[in-house]
């Protein structure tokens, strides 16, 4: 355990990130120098004797509503992109346990040659041993996204905050990327994320948020050590709560 321990607010949070997060400069995949610089952000916070929830999501590999747009039946596309979210999650482990850190793939398919099927209660007794925990197959339902699996997983996990780790810092009014004047909220709630279509993650999750009271803080993925900082209280984010 390092100092900064005491400092933590949070015993068990959910980290969500996109597929897209595990590319790096890559146009498509992964990219495993990409996934282990991930591993180790997490791997910092695990230190610290945080609890941590993983959802990934797939889109890196495969979007099921593109696949749906491009005529594919969306049922059928929805279900291969929970399957991108388990090949994903398989490297995230890889990675972690390539860092001394026991993790487990906990799939809403049942695939039982490379993953726990998602029992609650054991899930529960995994993170009371500090194995990290990584949900994937998203809620294991179509029409559903990884980002409505991570508020899920979260609440039933009785998770403190969901961490969404983006490329930029936090929630803006309007793209920062490609707006300067764009401003950046410290707070916001969720009513107005809803409202304002802000973009932090879809309308499902906010909701179950926002009836859960479950708080979630939006914060750049590409921050080295970021992760492990506002854990610590301090580094710079958005905080969506009621």
């Amino acid at each position: 355990m390092t100092q900064s321990e005491p400092q933590t607010k949070f015993s068990r949070v959910m980290l969500k990130i996109s597929g897209e997060a595990l590319m790096g400069d890559q146009g498509f995949g992964l990219n495993p120098p990409t996934v282990e610089r991930i591993a180790r952000e997490v791997q910092s916070v695990h230190e610290m004797g945080v609890e941590i929830c993983m959802v990934i999501g797939g889109g890196n590999i495969f979007r099921g509503l593109q696949g749906s747009a491009q005529g594919m039946e969306r049922t059928t596309a929805d279900y291969m992109g929970m399957l991108a979210t388990v090949m994903n999650a398989l490297a995230m482990q890889s990675a972690l346990e390539g860092l001394g850190i026991h993790t487990r793939v906990i799939s809403a398919i049942t695939m039982n040659e490379v993953a726990e099927p998602y029992i609650r209660r054991r899930a529960v007794r995994h993170l009371e041993k500090k194995r990290v925990c990584i949900f994937a197959a998203g809620t294991g339902n179509p029409y559903f996204t990884t980002d409505t699996a991570a508020t899920l997983r979260a609440n039933e996990m009785s998770c403190e905050a969901i961490f969404k780790g983006t490329k930029v810092d936090g929630v803006y009014d309007k793209d920062p990327a490609k707006h300067a004047d764009a401003t950046r909220y410290d707070t916001v709630s969720y009513d107005d994320v809803l409202a304002r279509r802000l973009g932090v993650m879809d309308a499902s999750a906010i909701a179950l948020a926002r009836d859960n009271n479950l708080p979630i803080i939006v914060f750049s993925l590409d921050e080295p050590g970021g992760f492990r900082g506002i854990l610590a209280g301090e580094g710079t984010y958005t905080r969506v709560q009621g």
